[in-house]
């Protein structure tokens, strides 16, 4: 919502808003830009009346403001409504869709685009730290967006991405998630195919080769081209019109050549962090060449990619002890987020991989991904949680399950005092959220900066 405000902003538009408990980046993001952001969710936020209001999805019948708009006769639309009628007509819409990696992957396509000179307008879900906006409108027909399967607004049950009729689409994978609203996997495949179905023949979907969810949907009815990606087979294509993989990868992964079709296209070397991301690149650079890039310039472009806030993003390095906040916040992201660090540390220097775990999405707080959660921290020498206090399942089983290396606390500062009275030189630590969390990352520092050298 905060880059449909911008992308508003940009068309000439005066724009206001509210929201409740908003912090950085967007919140930043928003001031700078010079868009009024009001506390709460208070009936007199609109007045006087707005000539439209754009409702996000976090809104329900029974908040104040809803009661009043409808009451009033307000003109109203959603987030991805007003971009389809607004931005997105005549444009070729590049949109990333999937479980995990939306953010980064558009954030990477958008970037190669740049680099190639082709000005394009973008949506994002986080801050590409290349562009310092989550949104723009640009200067050429490509628009990158990231397209959320979650549902579009009260009054429109469906999912965000049907919006938005791309040409070019990314499915990155596919599992279950945001089980507040789906019953189970095959109501989500059921989405995600609405969204096939709008690809039209000319256009390119792309997606990895080895996911069997992914395949289910396609298997539902494909009437567009199909590339795939794997990071983790040499295979050649199988059935889909190019594969993209990679060999010669580094160790810490920094480094890869990138195939296609069994055909070197160049070595990509950056500072991004695991093999998600690796499979993240293949799909960006598939979809570039769709629109025009070619594969070496492509390529090129990664090497200055500089990621995205709150993905992998280095807040502090004090005393030797290394601080990063990470928006993983499903099993699978935290256990693909700790691969990728522990891949890149250096063994030699005694530090240890300490994890530190906000569940706090919805589906979280069900407990839906309880029983493989545990699983997914496997690869950090410690592991801390946070109790919200209003899960719908006791965290002290998973603390059980995993063993003395696991604490749980439900007081943030108590816990910023049990991480630093753990930490040593060396150490790695990786805050996981999708919410602020506390304002943990700040304190952490502070706390570790205080500690005797």
């Amino acid at each position: 919502m905060g880059g449909i405000a911008l992308l508003a902003r940009q068309l000439g538009i005066e724009v206001s808003g509210c929201d409740a408990n908003l912090y950085p980046p967007m919140s930043t993001q928003l001031m700078n830009e010079g868009i009024t952001v009001m506390e709460g969710y208070q009936a007199a936020h609109l007045d006087p009346p707005p000539d439209l209001v754009v409702v996000g999805n976090v809104m329900s019948r029974g908040n104040p403001m809803v009661e009043t708009m409808l009451e009033q006769g307000l003109a109203y639309t959603s987030g991805p409504a007003f971009l389809s009628e607004h931005i997105l007509p005549g444009r070729w819409v590049m949109a990333v869709a999937g479980t995990h990696g939306k953010t980064t992957t558009a954030s990477l396509l958008a970037w190669i685009l740049e680099y190639a000179g082709m000005s394009p307008g973008f949506l994002i879900g986080g801050i590409p730290e290349n562009f310092s906006l989550s949104a723009r409108l640009g200067e050429s027909s490509f628009f990158v967006v990231e397209a959320d399967e979650y549902d579009t607004a009260f009054f429109d049950k469906r999912s965000k991405f049907v919006h938005y009729r791309p040409r070019t689409l990314i499915i990155n994978n596919l599992e279950y998630d945001h089980a507040d609203i789906f019953d189970d996997l095959d109501d989500i495949k059921r989405q995600f195919h609405h969204l096939l179905r709008m690809v039209p023949g000319n256009g390119l979907i792309i997606a990895p080769s080895a996911d069997d969810n992914i395949k289910d949907v396609l298997q539902q009815g494909c009437w567009t081209p199909l590339e795939t990606f794997d990071a983790d087979s040499h295979a050649g294509s199988s059935g889909a019109d190019s594969l993209w993989t990679v060999r010669q990868v580094a160790d810490d992964l920094h480094a890869f050549n990138v195939f296609c079709d069994d055909i070197d296209q160049g070595r990509v070397n950056w500072n991004i962090y695991g093999r998600h991301n690796i499979n993240n690149a293949l799909a960006a650079i598939a979809a570039a060449r769709h629109a025009g890039v070619p594969v070496p310039h492509a390529i090129d472009a990664l090497a200055s990619f500089k990621s995205v806030k709150r993905r992998m993003e280095l807040k502090a390095e004090v005393h030797g002890i290394t601080i990063y906040d990470d928006f993983a916040h499903h099993p699978t992201a935290i256990a693909l987020t700790l691969e990728g660090v522990r891949k890149r540390m250096n063994s030699s220097d005694n530090g240890r991989l300490i994890a530190v775990i906000e569940p706090r999405s919805n589906s979280m707080r069900m407990g839906v991904h309880q029983q493989i959660l545990a699983n997914s921290v496997a690869l950090a020498d410690q592991v801390y949680f946070f109790n919200p206090g209003d899960l719908d399942w006791d965290l002290g089983g998973i603390v059980k399950e995993i063993g003395e290396h696991a604490v749980v606390d439900s007081n943030v500062d108590a816990l910023v005092e049990k991480i630093r009275d753990f930490s040593r030189r060396g150490d790695q630590i990786v805050i996981m959220s999708n919410g602020a969390f506390g304002g943990i990352h700040q304190k952490l520092e502070q706390a570790v900066a205080a500690m005797p050298v």
